[in-house]
């Protein structure tokens, strides 16, 4: 990407990055830096993960939070702190808050997955809901926190901020000085902001790449100049966010190399790949990284790439949906529709079928109302598991050579 004359004076410096590791030793978890042999062979890239799930409030995020607390004068910190987060954030802040006696309230938006809000109200943080999105949760946070006289704790935005996740890449570049490229989520820039400025300081050859959301390219948009829609129900509700802020697309102009847009069903299967090779639970924001290697592989072929798995905090009725329609994409399980006379032993001889080809029923669903078959006619949804796609043809095959007529309800 294009790239204006550098600041003389940079908002974050990789001094400030190194203070903040000193600061927040001992209180956050040093995450593991693992190369994955699978992942790698999946890619056709070198891949290391940075495991930053295994926090304790299992996201990144505490690193920015505990440095900005720790920087506070005790005075300011009695009075209470406020912050507006889609989760991650807003736990770390509580948790910290917790932990150094500061009185925190939290702004969420109303759909946050209850999981965040519970884990949240677990470190004693008052809770607000409010709007939709991050946006709003934000200016009702700006506004409570002048009206009762709090301080207002960025989840972006905001130098101390920055410079504590900017201790994520000094780890993940002492564990792994190999790496040639970072590949970081954005969401409001605040890490990729921090580990660029870090990355860049220490290795001036290593390559940045930015992954947002195909549903919110915000980032992507202000520093390319396009005009993309911000809106959508995505998965990685935790990069979410419709507006970038005022310091950290500067920030990101100066290193970061490219920003990347991930779709929806790319960022379902990296997360299921997290669980199934790496068995660890990634949240849709954590999982974009990976997501960028398998929407362009090209891009990161032969290169030996670090990924930030940022949180693991998801939903775990949500986490079923993912793996349940990976499983179904990758041909392992289906729904068939199946047309068959409304006779005796119509059904038992489908279900012939379905044990000779060793296909396992998980549900049949049988209909003779709600349909514009003949009166004599009748259809069953059939939700099987299969091996593989090829055993799922096989059979497929032979229900249409015995004559019945077969329509895979397929996930897009």
């Amino acid at each position: 990407m294009a790239s204006p004359a550098p600041s003389p004076e940079p908002v974050v410096t990789l001094a400030d990055i190194e203070a903040a590791a000193a600061r927040i030793e001992g209180a956050v978890v040093r995450t593991p830096t693992l190369l994955s042999r699978t992942l790698s062979e999946a890619t056709g890239a070198e891949v290391w993960v940075k495991f930053e799930n295994l926090q304790f409030t299992a996201a990144y995020k505490e690193r920015g939070a505990l440095n900005k607390l720790l920087l506070m004068d005790p005075e300011t910190r009695s009075l209470g702190v406020i912050a507006a987060s889609a989760g991650n954030h807003a736990q770390a802040v509580a948790y910290h808050g917790a932990r150094l006696g500061v009185p925190v309230t939290i702004v969420m938006p109303r759909p946050t997955p209850s999981i965040k809000v519970m884990q949240t109200e677990g470190h004693g943080a008052r809770i607000v809901l409010h709007g939709e999105m991050f946006d709003e949760a934000y200016a009702e946070a700006l506004r409570m926190a002048e009206a009762e006289g709090l301080t207002f704790v960025h989840p972006f935005d905001e130098p101390d901020i920055i410079a504590g996740q900017g201790t994520v890449a000094l780890e993940l570049l002492a564990d792994a000085p190999e790496i040639d490229t970072l590949v970081v989520p954005i969401g409001g820039g605040g890490l990729i902001s921090g580990i660029g400025t870090a990355a860049k300081a220490l290795r001036p050859d290593i390559v940045v790449v930015g992954v947002q959301a195909e549903l919110y390219p915000s980032m992507y948009c202000r520093i390319s100049g396009k005009d993309l829609p911000s809106a959508g129900d995505t998965l990685a509700e935790g990069i979410a966010v419709k507006k970038p802020g005022r310091m950290t697309p500067g920030i990101i102009e100066r290193v970061v190399d490219e920003i990347l847009l991930v779709p929806e069903r790319v960022i379902e299967t990296a997360v299921s790949l997290y669980l199934q090779i790496e068995k660890t639970v990634a949240e849709g924001a954590g999982a974009a990284g990976l997501a960028a290697l398998l929407a362009y592989p090209e891009r990161f072929r032969d290169r030996k790439v670090g990924l930030i798995l940022t949180g693991g905090n998801i939903d775990t009725r949500l986490l079923a949906t993912v793996l349940l329609r990976d499983l179904a994409r990758s041909g392992r399980m289906a729904r068939l529709r199946i047309q068959l006379q409304d006779r005796p032993g119509a059904l038992l001889a489908v279900m012939k079928l379905f044990d000779r080809h060793g296909a396992n029923i998980i549900e049949i669903y049988h209909q003779r109302v709600f349909t514009t078959l003949p009166a004599k006619d009748a259809f069953i949804d059939v939700e099987c598991e299969a091996r593989d796609s090829e055993q799922l043809e096989a059979l497929v095959q032979a229900l249409e050579e015995a004559g019945f007529y077969v329509h895979p309800v397929e996930i897009r």
